[in-house]
């Protein structure tokens, strides 16, 4: 039987996005959990869409199984790995749902609490945003790390009121998702995009989970690109703050020039030694000014990137379960 990704429309449509790399071996169990807690459900639907982001395992042919299994379940092939949060683009242009939750694909998210994720959307409260709170991060020391240095830099640089902290098992409303798709430039900063769309965001508690098999994918190189989207993609105050280091030291050396010329007036025959603290100021200062030129450089170069419009992500198939799948779509 041919099967339509088509979502039955009379419930409440539950969009759900996982962004899938080197996990062969745990999405399955994933999907398999999403299915039971869905199953019945007097008041909602649900649409699954399975990002392949190029991962290097073989993922895909699990993810095209489910979709033959499932009619709700949509896998997309992704033709070059661009990292979770373009992958989680692409699912977000794909979906329907009034409401759009974004998951993991090792077992971490307690999907079995989903529904106490998507209620401050759909009751009174009425907020736009849900995010899991977890009172204990169940990841790798450096993951971990990272997570909190990225917390700290979007509080400062985003202004991210320190009572939010945005996790992985998050859900949004349709016209969040709809605002967030405005943005098409190379660098999608997650945090940023629904720190600019709206503040009726919540934190709902719930507990991690163990990951189901093998370590993080989350490496060096990501963090930093993590960090440089953050920096630069969403506020001017790292190029305000160079601006005011340039101040700061220019006045000191100014002062600094002015104390040399009273102390040499003052004691005319004094020879003021001074290489190498002379040598520590210029490397400093040198050190300085690279660092901000670097700093102008990334939002220059980031500049050039967008006005060539370096799509987010590229997708190289699209599988419904029989129907034909769709090839070569850029955005």
């Amino acid at each position: 039987m041919i099967k339509s990704c088509e979502p039955l429309k009379d419930k409440t449509l539950v969009s759900l996005i996982i962004a899938c790399y080197r996990s062969e071996k745990t999405v399955g169990k994933v999907i398999e959990e999403i299915e039971q807690v869905f199953l019945g459900n007097e008041t909602y639907d649900y649409e699954l869409f399975l990002v392949n982001d190029c991962s290097p395992d073989n993922v895909w042919p699990v993810l095209k199984d489910a979709a033959d299994q499932n009619e709700r379940i949509t896998a997309v092939s992704l033709a070059k790995n661009m990292g979770r949060l373009p992958a989680l683009m692409a699912g977000f242009r794909m979906s329907k749902g009034d409401i759009v939750v974004i998951l993991d694909d090792d077992g971490q998210c307690p999907m079995d609490k989903v529904y106490d994720l998507i209620a401050p959307l759909t009751g009174p409260s009425n907020y736009d945003v849900a995010t899991a709170a977890y009172p204990v991060k169940k990841h790798s020391w450096f993951k971990t790390f990272g997570s909190k240095v990225n917390e700290h830099m979007t509080n400062v640089i985003l202004d991210k009121p320190k009572e939010i902290r945005f996790n992985n098992f998050t859900a949004m409303r349709r016209f969040v998702i709809d605002e967030i798709l405005r943005y098409e430039n190379p660098y999608p900063y997650l945090t940023g995009l629904l720190l600019r769309t709206t503040h009726k965001i919540i934190c709902v508690p719930m507990e991690e989970r163990e990951r189901l098999y093998g370590n993080t994918t989350y490496t060096f190189k990501k963090l930093i690109t993590l960090w440089m989207n953050g920096f630069t993609a969403f506020s001017v105050k790292p190029l305000r703050l160079a601006t005011i280091v340039g101040v700061v030291t220019a006045v000191a050396g100014f002062l600094w020039g002015i104390a040399i010329v009273i102390q040499k007036i003052a004691n005319p025959t004094e020879i003021l030694a001074g290489y190498s603290s002379l040598m520590a100021v210029l490397l400093l200062i040198g050190g300085m000014i690279m660092l901000m030129l670097g700093l102008i450089g990334e939002y220059i170069g980031r500049i050039y990137i967008s006005i060539n419009r370096s799509p987010q992500y590229v997708v190289r198939e699209v599988y419904c379960g029989k129907l034909p799948a769709s090839d070569g779509e850029n955005v």
